[in-house]
């Protein structure tokens, strides 16, 4: 449960075909298998559809290489056919006609003057040429093919005419030529060479290669990373801490260690016929340190793990949480061996019917995939469900309930439990901890805070002591516990509002001193035992923009979980206190709204008593429970209702009474608070034991009886 923290530890060994988290082929590994993961949850389409594109890259890029190397070597021939020293030359005078037959047999054949090559370079070191060969008065034009070329090639070295050959740019040609050559251009157009038609598709087939191989990369990197935000496992060697740094909750620890003693003697317990699927339930509160416990179980397993927020399998969709449990699944069933720990649950847990269409789809596609119905070669999968469900409140589906063979249920942590929690944190930071801390108070004000709130208020403290510079103490502590949790106050809101600032003193004062005549008379009188017991810590005048109060009493949480009915009268006193108080010193039409809260919260109270406790009855009947059962009991009968009045108007009535003794006292304490802006319980006690002992003195001088 509790307490969770990062704490040193050795690193973790690995084994001899492990390598270190930092190393290339674990990175490949773990690339490698989250590819794996996200193409086993795809759709049938979209494996076909990135087998094919896998498929593609290779045979267009083969494609490609093939038609660049035939184009490639054709240049190079043609290149060969150029002489550096050659002078490049159209003759325009001479008629230019097509030739018949081969190049080849006509240069044989014919008495050569000249033989022309004009050439234009195509897409990268492909060419193409028209060959004009001048005989008889005349200029016959060739497209040799490209077997063709290379013999011409081959016999241009020792052929009679290889000393008039020459070879013309297409691009240093005048107006006049280009248009001859656009004439040649038009009758060739049939007879181009294969390797010159495929020039662009070359080209066409490469860019489309490196596009498809950039497109695969870019689709996969855009899917992991939205993935990866959701599904993702968690290696046991990713887990930092371990069972041992749980502190308290013993008995939670005893619950995981069954598990673990369970799963891995699994054979043993089959012999016993215990075979039933690894489904765990974590419920408690929040901030108690299921998700950890979870991780820590992993680890102790060394199985991988999968975090998952129930929340995220709401999409509002028809199917949607069922599909992304079906990839969960797919996922699992993909390591054989894992952990899935589902958080934040509690809907899922809930009586299924009258909800939303996708609500219910997803809930019983969890019951499936918890059902058990499994084959020895199956899966062997662990799911943690964590919820913040409470059976008191809320109904369970009875199906759900029954696919859980092991229930854990996390509770809020007792006081000592809370004071080796905080030993704990603060042990982390020794060096910056005063010796010899008083943390008596500090675990009294949090009864009922969970582990993670504990771990908030050291690290605020550790906040507050850098930004003083100064060591972590008692005070810095209970700043800390105080920021946390009343919040963050200040005391311009009331500042300049005098009027205000009074009521709000005579209001929390109304409160303060009902409370303290209960622990005075309880005490006996010993103020040692006043300052031990009663649950006011500070009463400040600061605004606190948390509630939108402009005054607050900082006070201990109550450690009674059983309430009797002078407990819920005295609670009931305390809250009407401040408005009575109100009452007294400024009048009925001087009361304000700022005790709304306390109202509703008196309200409430005298409900549960009257309506669902059946107290200032003559029977023993709880009519709040009609409300749940839709039998028409929202509705508070007259009979509740009229004797929460009058047991309202009583405890208002004794209230007043008892404040009115103590409204001298109150104007003093309302000064010194005024005069301070707020005053600590040790403060408030001197000032009343100061005031009493003044007036007692004062008594005594003028011959009066002193009060009780």
């Amino acid at each position: 449960m509790s307490d969770l923290s990062v704490s040193s530890h050795p690193a973790p060994e690995f084994g001899k075909d492990e390598q270190p988290s930092g190393g290339l082929w674990l990175s490949i590994k773990k690339a490698a298998a989250r590819v794996s993961d996200w193409f086993v949850i795809q759709s049938a389409a979209v494996k076909l559809l990135v087998a094919a594109v896998v498929l593609m890259i290779p045979v267009t890029g083969i494609y490609s290489f093939v038609l660049m190397q035939k184009q490639a070597a054709m240049a190079a021939e043609v290149k060969a056919m150029a002489q550096a020293d050659r002078v490049a030359a159209f003759d325009e005078s001479k008629p230019v006609v097509f030739g018949t037959g081969s190049l080849l047999g006509f240069v044989q054949a014919n008495p050569v003057e000249r033989i022309t090559v004009v050439y234009k370079p195509l897409m990268w070191n492909v060419s193409e040429r028209v060959v004009l060969v001048a005989s008889a008065g005349k200029q016959f034009a060739y497209y040799p093919s490209d077997m063709e070329t290379k013999i011409f090639t081959d016999q241009a070295v020792t052929a009679p005419w290889s000393g008039k050959l020459s070879f013309v740019p297409r691009s240093d040609l005048n107006e006049a030529s280009l248009k001859i050559l656009e004439r040649l251009d038009q009758g060739f157009a049939g007879a181009r060479p294969q390797s010159e038609k495929d020039a662009w598709k070359a080209g066409v087939s490469g860019v489309l290669s490196a596009a498809l191989t950039l497109g695969l990369l870019g689709f996969l990197a855009f899917q992991l990373k939205g993935q990866f935000k959701s599904l993702k496992f968690i290696e046991p060697s990713q887990v930092s801490g371990s069972l041992s740094d749980l502190v308290g909750m013993d008995d939670i620890k005893s619950e995981v260690a069954q598990i673990k003693d369970q799963y891995m003697r699994r054979a043993e317990y089959a012999e016993y016929g215990i075979n039933k699927p690894f489904n765990v339930m974590f419920s408690g509160p929040a901030g108690t340190g299921k998700t950890k416990l979870a991780s820590y179980l992993a680890k102790e397993l060394n199985l991988p793990i999968l975090f998952h927020s129930a929340v995220n399998l709401e999409t509002g969709y028809v199917g949607g949480g069922a599909n992304t449990l079906s990839r969960i699944v797919s996922m699992a069933k993909r390591r054989k061996r894992c952990i899935v720990f589902l958080d934040e649950a509690q809907d899922l847990f809930m009586k299924r019917g009258g909800h939303r269409k996708f609500d219910d789809d997803t809930q019983n596609m969890l019951l499936a995939v918890l059902d058990g119905v499994r084959t020895k070669n199956d899966a062997e999968i662990i799911w943690i469900v964590a919820s913040n469900f409470n059976s008191e409140q809320m109904q369970m589906d009875e199906a759900m309930l029954r696919r859980f063979q092991m229930k854990v249920d996390f509770r809020m942590p007792n006081g000592e439990e809370r004071q080796a929690i905080i030993e704990h944190y603060l042990s982390q930071r020794a060096e910056k901890v005063l010796a010899e801390l008083d943390l008596r108070h500090l675990v009294e004000i949090t009864e009922g805070r969970s582990p993670a709130d504990l771990e908030t208020i050291v690290n605020q403290a550790g906040i507050t002591a850098v930004q003083a510079g100064m060591m972590i103490g008692t005070d810095t502590l209970m700043q800390a516990a105080e920021r946390v949790l009343v919040g963050n106050v200040n005391a311009s809101a009331t500042k300049e509002r005098e009027r205000d600032r009074r009521v709000i003193a005579i209001h929390e004062w109304g409160h303060f001193l009902v409370d303290f005549e209960q622990e005075r008379r309880k005490a006996g009188g010993d103020w040692d035992a006043i300052l031990a017991d009663m649950k006011t810590i500070k009463i400040s005048l600061k605004a606190n923009p948390r509630n939108n109060a402009l005054g607050f009493v900082f006070h201990k949480q109550g450690a009674n979980l059983l309430k009797t009915k002078s407990d819920i009268e005295h609670d009931v006193r305390v809250l009407l206190g401040g408005m009575a108080n109100e009452e007294l010193f400024f009048g009925e039409e001087g009361t304000t709204n700022g005790a709304h809260n306390d109202i509703t919260r008196v309200t409430k109270l005298l409900h549960h008593a009257v309506a669902e406790m059946g107290m200032y009855r003559k029977t023993r009947l709880n009519f709040g429970a009609l409300a749940n059962e839709g039998q028409g009991g929202r509705q508070i009968d007259e009979e509740t209702r009229s004797i929460m009045e009058a047991q309202s108007e009583r405890l208002y009535s004794e209230t007043k009474s008892l404040l009115l003794r103590q409204k001298p006292l109150t104007e003093h304490l309302a000064g010194k608070l005024m005069e301070r802006g707020e005053m600590s319980l040790r403060e408030a006690l001197h000032e009343i034991r100061s005031f009493e002992a003044a007036c007692w003195s004062f008594n005594s001088r003028m011959g009066l009886q002193p009060a009780a």
